[in-house]
């Protein structure tokens, strides 16, 4: 699919709609959300468990916004939901240098709500689901509701970050990432200066 898009518009232009729909969707969704990570989170996959209202994931789990190994700008939801998630600082450390950070690390600096061990993940999830079941519905929606304005007010921010992101697929950086990863070997991209 990522081979598809450095060389198909139409691809990239779903592409972004379906980034658009995934994220718009859960923010707009009444009903909290309750991640369970119990393996390596990227792409996609990475967003939900990120965007979840908590996210829980399994000791030994990494996780990484790899969008600049491939060649590509962080764009889905890294540019707005990070910098709230992590701070700034880390934010930038994580998504520019596209390194793995593991479940507790994550944990520690606000990446995610909680990190337990692999074995009780699913219980662990499975209790907040079923105590945000129990709670005050209304109270939870509308709290819910409520803290998500601030990733709408970055709305802005999103779409240029979704739609930089999408450009970038088109350009010969992200052809060398797609490569590199085919071929097991670290990428050499066109942009980068010589050394």
């Amino acid at each position: 699919m990522i081979s598809r898009m450095t060389e198909d518009y139409r691809a990239v232009m779903t592409m972004l709609e379906e980034t658009q729909d995934l994220v718009s969707e859960m923010l707009r969704c009444d009903t909290p959300i309750v991640s369970a990570i119990n393996g390596p989170a990227v792409g996609a996959g990475l967003v939900v468990a990120l965007l979840a209202d908590i996210s829980i994931a399994a000791q030994g789990v990494r996780l990484t916004d790899g969008h600049l190994r491939l060649g590509v700008v962080a764009g889905d939801h890294a540019a707005i939901l990070w910098p709230l998630l992590c701070g700034m600082a880390k934010a930038k450390d994580l998504l520019l240098t596209s390194d793995f950070i593991d479940a507790e690390e994550a944990a520690r600096v606000g990446l995610v709500s909680r990190c337990v061990p692999a074995d009780r993940l699913m219980d662990e999830a499975l209790a907040v689901a079923s105590q945000l079941a129990r709670g005050p519905q209304a109270a939870l929606r509308l709290t819910k509701r409520a803290l998500n304005n601030w990733l709408r007010l970055a709305g802005p921010i999103f779409d240029a970050s979704a739609a930089y992101e999408m450009l970038t697929f088109l350009g010969p950086d992200a052809k060398e990432g797609v490569q590199a990863l085919q071929e097991h070997r670290p990428p050499r991209f066109p942009s980068a200066p010589a050394s």
